[in-house]
This record gives structure tokens, sequence and C-alpha cells, in this order.
């Protein structure tokens, strides 16, 4: 099928909220190449598990295709129309199917030497909308916290070395009820702009603290993660399931067939499921499942806040082991989990960065328990150090201000 021959019937099987968008914008999309629809029905048949920010971006786009006129539409669209598609690709059912399609695609692309066209053709296709579906001014500034190093003995190596470029390096942090401050600033900002799904808190522990913020833990998700291993466990030993076989597998589970049932929340539960199916790493180790879901919370949701404490991971046994759900937690490491900490606090800040009004945000990454911490706002000399006292309420005042 090609997309001029779509009908709102073909979409029958979307979601309702999709299925409402798609048909209202039916006549742009049957007017676009077919190398370029599936990729755009990719967000939209997930539209009802999106986060706002992301439900606004792709208004603005199906918005704006709608209103180019169709001598527009061939200068948007003349490097996708030059993608040379099999008839086998032609053929699959990329409507119901767009992230088996784009998938597929690529492979085809990349083997017929095709990719680098694509590419020129997407980054042009990118350039033009970024100014449509920039999104509205922040009603306040951007705020990252990264607290690392939790149960971590002093460590002597120096910390946030990539991050002190870009801010004043604090020696002399009173790290009496730290964390209860930070609470205290992440809730106050919460409670002063009541947004959906713009106050998080990141949780490499189990700890669980609602005061308005969208919340994802390691430790509470743990029968997420043991029913989502044995899952793997059973396919990989059917023939013929490969790393392809099992990828496609995995995108297509939902929270259900996981143990997740929030019937109040459907966007945070695909979020947390997609969190194990997409990120590697992130079942076994409670670091990298927190800095993966700091990236994909900035990056989906683009939060005005966004706390984020790492926890200690368990220390490297053989993979089988680490993957067997009947396996218990070994011993953990603390230095190692300061040291990808430490790291990933660099990372939050590098995908704080990508956001709207960048230039505006704060950032502070604090070794739990300790005295070192690295604060970044406009309103701080960078390459900077600071040996003054100073409490974590008054760190995150001086980087908000």
């Amino acid at each position: 099928m090609l997309p001029a021959n779509l009908k709102a019937e073909d979409f029958a099987a979307y979601p309702p909220e999709a299925r409402k968008l798609v048909t209202a914008h039916l006549a742009a999309i049957q007017a676009l190449p077919i190398s370029f629809v599936p990729s755009l029905l990719k967000e939209i048949i997930d539209y009802d598990y999106k986060f706002p920010a992301e439900r606004s971006s792709i208004n603005a786009e199906l918005a704006q295709l709608s209103a180019l006129s169709s001598t527009q539409i061939q200068d948007w669209f003349q490097g996708f129309s030059r993608i040379s598609l099999s008839s086998k690709l032609q053929e699959f059912d990329w409507v119901n199917q767009p992230a088996q399609f784009v998938e597929q695609e690529s492979a085809h692309l990349w083997s017929t030497h095709q990719l680098d066209g694509f590419r020129t053709a997407a980054t042009e296709y990118g350039n033009r909308m970024q100014p449509i579906t920039k999104p509205e001014p922040l009603s306040v500034r951007r705020l990252g916290i990264a607290v690392i190093g939790q149960g971590a003995p002093s460590y002597e190596a120096p910390l946030f070395r990539r991050l002190r470029e870009h801010g004043t390096y604090f020696d002399k942090v009173k790290p009496d009820n730290g964390m209860e401050q930070l609470f205290a600033t992440v809730a106050a900002r919460a409670q002063a702009h009541p947004i959906p799904y713009a106050h998080w808190y990141v949780d490499g522990g189990g700890a669980d603290r609602s005061a308005g913020l969208t919340c994802v833990s390691y430790q509470s998700l743990e029968p997420v993660r043991k029913a989502l291993l044995k899952n793997i466990d059973a396919q990989i030993s059917k023939p013929g399931m490969g790393p392809e076989e099992l990828r496609t597998h995995l995108a297509r589970l939902s929270p259900a067939d996981v143990g997740l049932n929030n019937l109040n929340d459907v966007a945070l539960d695909r979020f947390q499921v997609r969190l194990f199916t997409e990120g590697s790493g992130t079942q076994i180790f409670s670091t990298t499942f927190v800095q993966w879901t700091t990236r994909e919370a900035l990056r989906r949701a683009q939060p005005l806040t966004l706390l984020a404490r790492f926890a200690p991971r368990q220390r490297q046994r053989p993979m089988n082991e680490m993957l067997s759900s009947s396996h218990g937690e070994s011993d953990l490491d603390f230095t190692g989990s300061l040291i990808d900490g430490d790291m990933a606090a660099y990372y939050h800040w590098v995908n704080q960065q990508r956001l709207a009004e960048a230039e505006k945000s704060s950032f502070i990454a604090w070794f739990e328990g300790h005295n070192q911490a690295i604060a970044s706002a406009p309103s701080l000399p960078r390459g900077a150090k600071s040996s003054s006292a100073i409490d974590l309420a008054g760190l995150v005042k001086l980087a908000t201000t």
C-alpha cells in the first residue's frame, strides 16, 4: 500500500486518541512519500501513551504538514521521494507495525547504499520543523540535580572533572540533612508549578517520595525486572530466536505482560517498561537504570525539575548469572557505583543542555554524605572553585537565582 491509498478505516487498530489524530490529518499524510510516513506513524501510534511535551510536538508537526501546499510538500520531501524501497517493504503492514517497518527500512537503506541520502533528507526535515515544534517559554528555570556515591567512603581521585569547566566546584558543602533539603526544594517547585510530568524523582534504590513528583525507582520495579528477565530467558531458548527477533519481541511487550497495570497512569507504565526493553543494562545495574531513566525523562517529558539519586549497584558477575532472575543480588560495589554516577552526572548535564532554554538552566551534582559538589548556572562562574561553607539548600538557591 502507498500513502495515497490510505483510508480512515486502515487505522481502526490504533488507540482512540491516535486514531482521531491521524484521521484529522489524513489528507496531509496521503501526500507524503512512503519512505517517510512509517516514521511519522511510529510516533502517532503511541500518542495515547506519550507525555504532554511529546504530544505537543506531534500536534505542531501534523498541523504544519497539513498547512503545506502541494508545491511545498514536493520541496520539503524531495529527498525522501528519491528513496527507492523494495516491493517487500511496500507490501509490509507499515500502518499497524510502523516500528518494525522502520527497522527493516534501515537495513534496506544500508544494503542499497541509500542511508546517506535518507539521513540528509531527515536532517533537512528536522531543521525545517525545529522552529515550528519549539516548546512554549518555561514558567521557571530548569533544574537538574544528580546525587552520586550513596554509601561510598571518601574518594581520593578528583570528582566532577568533566563538569568543572562548566560550573563552580564547591569543596566545603555541609552534608547534614542534604537529601531532606533537596527533597524540600523539589517539592516546593512541584507545588509552585503543578504541571503534569514536569517534576521527576529517579532513585536507584527504593525510596518513593511523591509530593507531586513523578517517581521512578529501581527497587520498586523489581517485580517488573524479574518478570522481564524470565520472559527473555524463555524467548532465547526458542529455536530461531536471534538478537533481532528478540528485539522485536521486546518492543511489542505491554505493561500488563510484565505485571504493570496502573490504569491511572498508562503513560508512566509504558515509559517504565521501555526503560527495560530498550535500555542496555537497566535490568541488572541500578546505576545504569538511573542514567538511562534520566536521559529518557529529559528527552521525552522535558521536565522542569529532575532529581536523580544513584544507589550502589551490584558487582560484576558472569552475564548469565546476572541475567538470571533466580539469582539474588551479590555484594554491592560502592566505589564503582560512585565512578558510574560521576560519569552519569555529566551525561545528565549534557542531556539537559539539549532542551529549550538550556542557557538559563541550573544543574547541581553532589557526592552524597560528603562535602563535594558542582553547580552550573548562568550566575556562577565556570571553571571556578569555592571553599565557602554552604549547605545544599543554600547551594540550590545560589544556582537558581
